[in-house]
């Protein structure tokens, strides 16, 4: 018999045919490998700069108290061969502002981002004013894009002598498309030899299913997991297409990713969250609470027509206590699943503040497990 020679092609082809033949019926719980993982160098870089905002209507800084907007207006007067004393201005037209933004990573040059306008003096408003020219930088000092034009806000300020009226926050505002990206991030990710990825929640389990599934997707064992939050793919040299096209086969596959037993638990707002592997261990729990109210309702007693009585307030005061003592206790039966601790906890009639109360006690008994995460 002639031996088989199947192409790598269609081993991938057959792949898939079987992966979606056997996850038929589990498909609503498998993820993309795109949606839980993050690849090396795809990300944004954050820019500051710090510049100055002219044409406000009286709502600048006060020169007086903000000497930093002082030096800055000089400094800019100073680049246009203006000689003036900035100790004599009194203007209120101008504020000092910090310009904040967020590059896109593989940004061309000439492309546009938008930038937010922050004050950092005492500014009232930056309603109507215009940022002048300045630079982004990112935090190891390189320039990558320049900013410049009218600031739009979302709120405003107005006031008289005796009132005054503020919506939203006037000292914030945002230049839609306001900067020009002059460089952009060396990155040549076709060329890559070898790339990797993290997961967005690091866990052992949920690390080796991917690198089974892309080995088995590429009939070649190219995904290695260094640790539980990083996989490393190495592009094989017969592979015909780049790194790119390597990531962009391998992030549609689906893999059923593993979650810790967790229980999260907000005191503030008393929202409990409870994990799908989450059990408890065999238990008994009773629930009550001894509630008195005590309430006031005097009576006034009112004398007789032309006799010498006096219109008295005569107290009365009703008590009520309320113990739950028709509440029994209930047995939670070893090793129950989420289900049956949620139907358990719910025959006992709890509501989430009793309920966070109950977790905890089961967790300091020893019998929760799982990791209890109080916020």
């Amino acid at each position: 018999m002639a031996d088989i020679k199947i192409s790598k092609p269609v081993v991938r082809l057959l792949f898939l045919t079987f992966f979606m033949l056997t996850n038929l019926n589990v498909g609503y719980a498998a993820s993309r490998i795109k949606d839980i993982v993050n690849v090396e160098n795809i990300r944004a870089n954050m820019l500051i700069g710090y510049g100055i905002v002219v044409g406000l209507n009286g709502t600048g800084d006060n020169f007086g108290s903000s000497e930093f907007t002082k030096r800055s207006t000089q400094t800019m007067f100073e680049n246009f061969n203006i000689s003036v004393d900035v100790d004599k201005l009194k203007s209120k037209n101008i504020a000092a502002v910090m310009i904040t933004a967020e590059l896109p990573i593989f940004s061309m040059s000439g492309t546009t981002i938008d930038v937010v306008i922050s004050s950092v003096g005492d500014a009232k408003s930056l309603q109507g004013g215009v940022l002048l020219a300045t630079n982004l930088l990112a935090l190891n000092g390189v320039e990558y894009a320049v900013a410049q034009g009218p600031v739009s806000i979302g709120g405003y300020k107005a006031e008289g002598k005796a009132a005054s009226i503020t919506t939203g926050i006037p000292t914030v505002g945002r230049i839609a498309n306001g900067a020009i990206v002059e460089r952009e991030l060396d990155i040549d990710l076709a060329s890559m030899k070898t790339l990797r990825v993290s997961l967005k929640n690091p866990d052992f389990t949920t690390a080796k299913r991917i690198s089974k599934t892309i080995n088995a997707f590429m009939a070649m064992p190219i995904a290695q997991t260094l640790n539980p939050n990083t996989i490393q793919l190495t592009r094989p040299r017969q592979y015909k297409g780049s790194m790119i096209d390597l990531i962009t086969e391998v992030e549609q596959l689906r893999i059923e990713v593993d979650q810790v037993a967790k229980v999260l638990i907000d005191e503030q707002t008393g929202v409990i969250v409870i994990g799908h592997n989450v059990r408890v261990s065999q238990v008994a729990i009773a629930q009550g609470n001894l509630t008195i109210a005590i309430t006031e309702a005097p009576l006034i007693s009112q004398p007789a027509p032309l006799s010498n009585g006096e219109t008295r307030e005569v107290p009365r005061t009703e008590v009520s206590i309320l113990d739950d003592s028709e509440k029994n206790l209930a047995v939670l039966e070893k090793s129950i699943s989420l289900s049956e601790l949620v139907d358990g906890l719910n025959a006992l009639g709890v509501g989430p503040r009793d309920l966070i109360s109950i977790l905890q006690s089961i967790k300091a008994l020893g019998a929760l497990q799982a990791e209890l995460v109080v916020m």
